[in-house]
């Protein structure tokens, strides 16, 4: 049975002041119909129904999740007690799938990225399905065909077919954010895929590659398994898992053997809506550059991002490769092309003790 687990965690602060602590980008109305964490949810009802869905967050955001997603099982949202990246995570929903399920199939993937077609998306992981049913101790990576030279994702490097009758490619290596000139060559080059942090396998078999190469993790994670659906549950998931390594899946499995990797090319476009650039893909621009949602009056206004509401007038004049948010208690105004700068921002407004507008 293939089992949905949703990573829903991050804190998103490239979006602030729209995305804050207890409502971050993934609880978020930004580039669809829906948040994007229902979108993801709704991305994979053809692949697993609402009982063999899972959530992975925090304390802080599990009732907002909750809310949103009314139709899953409550004990399937997984309240991790502290930030551990994702080996932890998927270790913990890996040993709550197995409490239920021996053979279950997993399934993981963000909250907060966009993807289409969804019937790309679904082709692509039954695509990986197929292969971990033939080839049980594999580790199915999806990988993306560059649409540019991104120097923001990290890449995957393809080898030669797994088998002339299944899906999927052998991984020869991963490589780091490159540089632009490096980008430009993967980008040109066949070989090279994006790593978008989806990924599918037995949960047994990523329980087993923790054993291997992450043996105390491996433990801690068995004694949480062992009071799963008693009352010292709680007890034990703060202690142990607080005290687990911080590391990725990345790092905690896949950088030590490529033996048993593979990679499905995906068949989707797919974006991680990094910054409030994104929203330029998503929406139109007007005549002179800018995208525009909520109520703006400009003059002289050119290339910019402007976000508010329909209740509040945001007027420019003489603004250029602009961004400006507005939300009830915060504005930003910020050149348009430093996406990083917010995040530096984010920090000393914590500094400076700004702690209720974060």
């Amino acid at each position: 049975m293939l089992h949905t687990v949703v990573m829903a965690g991050g804190s998103g602060t490239r979006f602030w002041p729209q995305s804050r602590k207890a409502i971050p980008k993934q609880l978020l109305k930004l580039v669809g119909q829906q948040t994007m964490i229902r979108e993801t949810v709704t991305r994979c009802r053809d692949l697993s129904d609402e009982q063999h869905v899972w959530i992975a967050t925090n304390s802080t955001l599990s009732p907002e999740v909750k809310r949103q997603l009314p139709q899953l099982n409550p004990e399937h949202i997984l309240v991790e007690p502290a930030a551990r990246n994702t080996a932890p995570c998927i270790g913990l929903a890996a040993i709550h799938l197995l409490h239920i399920d021996p053979e279950a199939i997993m399934l993981v993937l963000s909250s907060d990225h966009a993807i289409q077609p969804e019937s790309g998306f679904v082709n692509t992981v039954n695509q990986a399905v197929k292969l971990i049913e033939a080839e049980p101790e594999t580790l199915v990576l999806i990988g993306v065909p560059p649409a540019y030279p991104a120097t923001g994702y990290g890449y995957i490097q393809t080898g030669s077919a797994i088998a002339a009758d299944l899906p999927g490619l052998s991984v020869k290596d991963f490589k780091e954010k490159p540089d632009p000139e490096t980008a430009q060559q993967y980008c040109d080059s066949d070989d090279y895929l994006w790593n978008c942090g989806i990924f599918a396998w037995k949960a047994n078999r990523i329980l087993m590659a923790l054993k291997k190469w992450e043996p105390e993790m491996y433990a801690a994670l068995n004694r949480i398994s062992a009071v799963i659906g008693t009352p010292d549950y709680e007890t034990v998931l703060a202690a142990e898992f607080t005290a687990m390594k911080s590391i990725s899946i990345d790092y905690a499995v896949f950088e030590h053997s490529r033996e048993h990797l593979a990679v499905i090319p995906a068949g989707f476009e797919w974006d991680d809506v990094g910054n409030w650039n994104t929203l330029q893909k998503y929406f139109p621009t007007d005549d002179e550059g800018n995208t525009v949602l909520g109520l703006h009056c400009g003059l002289e206004t050119s290339n910019s991002i402007i976000r508010t509401t329909d209740d509040h007038l945001i007027a420019t004049f003489g603004v250029e490769n602009c961004l400006i948010v507005h939300t009830p208690d915060a504005t930003l105004i910020a050149p348009k092309d430093d996406e990083s700068a917010i995040k530096k921002l984010v920090t000393l407004i914590e500094e400076r003790g700004y702690d209720q507008y974060l």
